[in-house]
């Protein structure tokens, strides 16, 4: 069972606010947070960006980005319209 509830430490104790369907002594992981979370935190992909920061190349630099895009031929607004007119 995986459940997040609000707790209250007291006396060294840590009291769920509402009732769990645990047994007695039965062992359980905590997560303690004393803040509120990101709400974006939970639409991310935390698997992916670890993986992403461990990555071991640099960064393209603006300029690089720049030439690479500058290298793209057409026209996007073009491509758009033509396919939102072939979704007709």
């Amino acid at each position: 069972m995986v459940r997040t509830v609000s707790a209250i430490y007291e006396h060294g104790i840590l009291r769920p606010s509402e009732p769990l369907s645990l047994k007695e002594h039965q062992q359980v992981n905590v997560t303690v947070s004393d803040v509120t979370p990101d709400p974006v935190a939970q639409w991310l992909d935390h698997e992916y960006l670890a993986e992403v920061d461990a990555i071991d190349e640099p960064e393209p630099s603006l300029d690089e980005v720049r030439a690479a895009l500058s290298k793209i031929t057409g026209n996007l607004s073009a491509d758009i319209r033509a396919e939102r007119d072939a979704g007709r």
